[in-house]
């Protein structure tokens, strides 16, 4: 059976600092959810746990008692809305939640590409070469790290806060046998792999290279979910569209869903 997208589980609130959108609210959402028809959603707004020492400026005014101010979220017996964070790792490899807070959380999201953040993620001097070698490290940290892989997802793995339009360049500069370790140790801590870049149209040159390593995740047997990473209204608008989209060109099928939406 195809994969269906019955699910959005990256999704922002006013609570974010980078969003801030008053009409991005739990009710908002929610209803996103009902008209698409979907049986599961997850609230994950940014979040660097107070416990954990280390978080830079912008961090440290998103701690979890922040996050924690949208509960309760609406409910209906058709549709889950779940609570979870986009935490972060930073150049140590810290990863921004505590043993306590993660048994507070549904699901937990960590971007291991967040290479603008200057001097907290990353030195911030990288080059191409530099950045695809940051890309493999910070991926085997996060899958070597203690969190609870059967509720936790790795976001936008190939987004554009790598390199910003050197992107493309950082990922073939990834050898195709360092995704497949990457992917295969993936495949077998059961962390999910997100889905959200925009789906290249027809013709698109650089289409390749942004679904090459999607395609070697499925090949080595990932486990995908769906996130819009929306933090406004109109980025909800299109997520479904897109969804769909990624989905025919990955031409998953719902063997290919992450086991936490399987259940």
């Amino acid at each position: 059976m195809r994969f269906r997208a019955d699910h959005d589980l990256h999704i922002h609130s006013m609570l974010s600092l980078c969003s801030g959108d008053a009409r991005q609210n739990a009710a908002a959402i929610f209803a996103y959810g009902l008209e698409n028809g979907y049986s599961t959603l997850c609230l994950t707004d940014h979040m660097w746990d107070s416990a954990v020492p280390g978080a830079s400026g912008w961090y440290a005014a998103q701690p979890f008692e922040r996050a924690k101010t949208a509960l309760p979220l609406p409910q209906s017996d058709s549709l889950r809305f779940l609570f979870g964070c986009e935490t972060d790792m930073d150049r140590n490899r810290v990863i921004g939640v505590s043993d306590a807070v993660i048994q507070e959380l549904d699901f937990i999201i960590v971007p291991t590409t967040h290479m603008h953040m200057r001097g907290f993620t990353v030195e911030g001097n990288e080059g191409v070469e530099e950045r695809a070698k940051l890309w493999a490290e910070r991926f085997d940290a996060l899958l070597d790290s203690s969190l609870p892989f059967e509720k936790t997802g790795v976001a936008h793995l190939t987004c554009s806060l790598i390199y910003g339009a050197r992107t493309p360049e950082v990922l073939e500069s990834i050898p195709a046998e360092e995704y497949r370790r990457l992917f295969e140790k993936a495949a077998k801590k059961g962390i999910g792999i997100e889905l959200n870049f925009p789906a290249p149209g027809a013709g698109d040159a650089a289409a390749e290279t942004m679904l090459m390593p999607y395609r070697i995740a499925k090949e080595e047997g990932c486990r995908f979910y769906l996130g819009s990473d929306a933090h406004h209204p109109e980025e909800l608008a299109g997520a479904r569209a897109n969804f769909e989209a990624i989905i025919d060109l990955l031409g998953l099928t719902e063997d290919d869903k992450a086991e936490f939406l399987r259940r």
